[in-house]
């Protein structure tokens, strides 16, 4: 099975792991993290995200944050945007990344963003050119792509006509998001390979959940169908706060040692983000589902 040289893994952690956190993570924390994760070769991280504080509480202090992170040449740092204003404010902020994430499920759309899907794909499509403008990295992400809990089966023609927008609209990466964790090696590959035609050299990524143990399985159908960059949090933490049960995204430590064992390089060193989950462990007071930084020890 052919598999490509090197793969680019996002570190999300900072972003959609806190943001599932009920205990408020001081952002002295954070940027202590943030700065560690860099350190150990990540050269992507999405920091926050532009959101409601009423709804996500630990997102409050976006810019303050943002302010405070060191800066390297080589290193982006994004974030996440749900509306406008949001992609307005991450270029206030002076983030030269951001994603545009909007559902491929009607129905999730209308829970998690109080609008129907078509209405999401149009506010996008000013989301990208807002953001384009500011000559932001723009990723457009595509929930739910491989099915919802509230429809089930997500429609195939939904998610392509989603990632044309997206392409439309001028994004520099796409991302397909398995938002629920209903993913399954089968399922990866047939979506990877059927939008590998539409993307054609732009980079194409995923953004994977643990929810039923397939996590780096379903790494493994993308690696294989062409998928180049891949979501990933240290110590595994974080997934859908808005989706009961949808936790887990597929831990940093442990998708770099399958990269290893595969011969992929990703510039990462494992032990250094394993040392992050052990210092979050230790913070929430609790295990984290990443298996490796438990034999950092």
């Amino acid at each position: 099975m052919a598999y490509p040289k090197r793969v680019r893994l996002a570190e999300v952690g900072p972003r959609d792991g806190f943001q599932s956190e009920r205990k408020i993570i001081p952002t002295d924390l954070k940027v202590k993290i943030i700065t560690a994760l860099a350190e150990a070769g990540s050269d992507e991280i999405q920091v926050t995200s532009f959101v409601n504080p009423a709804r996500v509480p630990q997102m409050a202090d976006a810019e303050e944050l943002i302010r405070r992170l060191p800066r390297r040449e080589g290193l982006l740092y994004t974030a996440l945007a749900l509306n406008t204003r949001g992609v307005e404010r991450a270029c206030q902020a002076g983030l030269t990344g951001v994603e545009v994430s909007i559902s491929a499920s009607d129905t999730h759309s209308r829970k998690n963003a109080g609008m129907s899907h078509l209405q999401a794909r149009e506010q996008a499509r000013e989301m990208v050119r807002l953001a384009r403008e500011c000559r932001m990295q723009v990723t457009g992400s595509i929930q739910c792509a491989f099915g919802c809990v509230y429809e089930g089966d997500v429609s195939a023609e939904n998610v392509t006509e989603t990632a044309r927008m997206f392409l439309d609209a001028g994004v520099h990466r796409l991302s397909l998001a398995d938002t629920t964790g209903m993913a399954t090696p089968l399922s990866v590959e047939a979506r990877v390979r059927s939008l590998a035609t539409e993307t054609e050299a732009l980079p194409l990524g995923l953004h994977l959940h643990d929810t039923r143990g397939l996590g780096l399985v379903n790494l493994m159908a993308g690696l294989a169908a062409g998928g180049t960059c891949f979501d990933t949090a240290f110590g595994g933490m974080g997934g859908c706060p808005f989706v009961r049960g949808a936790s887990g995204n597929i831990a940093t430590e442990d998708t770099v040692y399958l990269l290893e064992t595969l011969n992929i390089e990703c510039g990462i060193d494992r032990q250094q983000v394993a040392a992050c989950s052990e210092q979050m462990a230790a913070f929430l007071g609790r295990p984290l589902p990443g298996k490796l930084y438990r034999l950092n020890r």
